[in-house]
């Protein structure tokens, strides 16, 4: 299936607004329908999909509809239907795609690991069943799953006559699935007959797009997005890349060699996460893309989308410093966690060149061991600049190359001969 699903965001106004805890939140839905089904099918069918056609889906949000879709034509007497996959990231714990008969919608949302902290979710049933693989089935109208589970009479109130949360196998991820329905039977032994083969097989496709997913999450976290995407389509051999042009971003930490000495490791750690969470964050923003940290420094670009349209590439770099600059301040004024207390390191200050030209955007190094990164003249040329800083003793510098696509008050600063870099450049700096 190639249709693309709508979400929340492109419908406007939410037409069927769900409730979600804290720590988990919407990312996208999908209302496909029947269409998902592709009329009246039964259960052998649904496995010869399963087994054929399905492989070729690549979208989590499409299969999980249509594989709820296509139960509910063959005549699975399916009112709600979720699924949860673990993944592995350094902020989240899971995506979830949560599925019910009264609005058809699809919800894909993700969990952040907060919310498995929760009490909340210490009683309810996935807790068992991602720590303890058990299998729940409760009558949620029962007085003793409404005391045992805390959702349960949130969904006896819905209707709901019959709840099964199992395990699905998931190469020690915690993938599971749950199933509810509102007929006056619950689920009979025939349903779970006819269940059993089909979420066999569906999931063995939720273990594929859960591995695809995390080897793309933990690929974006250490690579970036551009770089992963580019690896994971296959951009793996040294050499592999190529030539962009881009507005590069060199910054670096102000008198990182003194805190080092005069803070603990772990309050040195602390400091820096804070402060690449700030200069990070700020050209994340704008569409920047982080290449690489090098101790105290950040190494980052944002692509031209077009050879000549070197401006928008240019406000979203200078936007991204000044943003990374107003969080410096908002750092130094009110510190997270342990940082309040601890002394000697405000106040923080950086140093952010910004400099244009073409740069490799590839695979550099050995054979056995890669690193996807840029290099060339601009970069080396955004070095240079960056050094500056501790004589110009301005925040952020801009080579000429950047400032004559910028339409905001820039003071000169003269031009300035650079290490290595033949001809002088031209330094601007926003006007004071």
């Amino acid at each position: 299936m190639t249709t693309t699903p709508e979400t929340t965001k492109t419908k406007g106004l939410d037409p069927a607004p769900r409730r979600y805890p804290q720590g988990v939140m919407l990312v996208r839905r999908s209302s496909l329908g029947t269409a998902a089904a592709r009329g009246s099918t039964s259960f052998a069918a649904i496995e010869s999909w399963l087994l054929h056609e399905a492989a070729l889906e690549r979208d989590m949000l499409l299969f999980v509809e249509s594989f709820i879709w296509r139960l509910v034509a063959a005549g699975a007497p399916i009112e709600r239907m979720s699924l949860h996959i673990g993944t592995l990231h350094p902020q989240l714990v899971g995506f979830a795609w949560n599925w019910n008969s009264v609005d058809g919608f699809c919800d894909e949302v993700k969990v952040a690991e907060s919310a498995n902290q929760s009490d909340s979710f210490r009683r309810n049933p996935l807790f068992r069943v991602f720590n303890f693989g058990e299998t729940i089935r409760r009558d949620p109208r029962t007085p003793e799953a409404q005391a045992e589970f805390a959702m349960m009479a949130e969904l006896a109130a819905l209707g709901l006559t019959d709840y099964v949360a199992l395990p699905l196998s998931g190469g020690g991820y915690r993938n599971a699935i749950t199933l509810a329905t509102r007929h006056p039977d619950g689920f009979t032994e025939a349903d779970i007959r006819l269940l059993k083969p089909v979420i066999s097989l569906f999931a063995l496709h939720v273990e594929r797009h859960s591995a695809l997913r995390i080897s793309g999450n933990a690929l974006n976290a250490y690579l970036g997005l551009g770089a992963a995407t580019k690896v994971l389509a296959g951009s793996i051999k040294r050499g592999a890349g190529e030539s962009i042009r881009a507005v590069i971003w060199v910054s670096d930490l102000r008198g990182f060699t003194d805190l080092s000495d005069r803070l603990s490791g772990s309050d040195m750690l602390a400091l820096l996460n804070a402060y690449f969470e700030v200069m990070a964050g700020a050209v994340l923003s704008q569409g920047g893309e982080v290449l690489k940290f090098i101790g105290d420094g950040l190494l980052a670009a944002f692509p031209l989308s077009a050879a000549d349209q070197v401006a928008p590439a240019a406000r979203s770099a200078l936007a991204a410093a000044k943003a990374a600059m107003a969080g410096l301040d908002a750092l130094n004024r009110d510190p997270p966690g342990t940082l309040a207390a601890t002394d000697g390191w405000q106040p923080l200050r950086a140093g952010i060149a910004l400099h244009e030209g073409e740069v490799f955007f590839g695979n550099i190094g050995a054979p056995e061991r890669l690193d996807f990164t840029v290099i060339g003249s601009a970069v080396n040329e955004a070095s240079r600049v960056e050094a500056l800083q501790k004589t110009l003793k301005r925040d952020i510098l801009l080579t000429e190359a950047v400032a004559r696509h910028l339409d905001v008050p820039l003071d000169f600063l003269g031009e300035h001969s650079l290490r290595g870099v033949a001809t002088p450049l031209a330094i601007y700096t926003p006007a004071a």
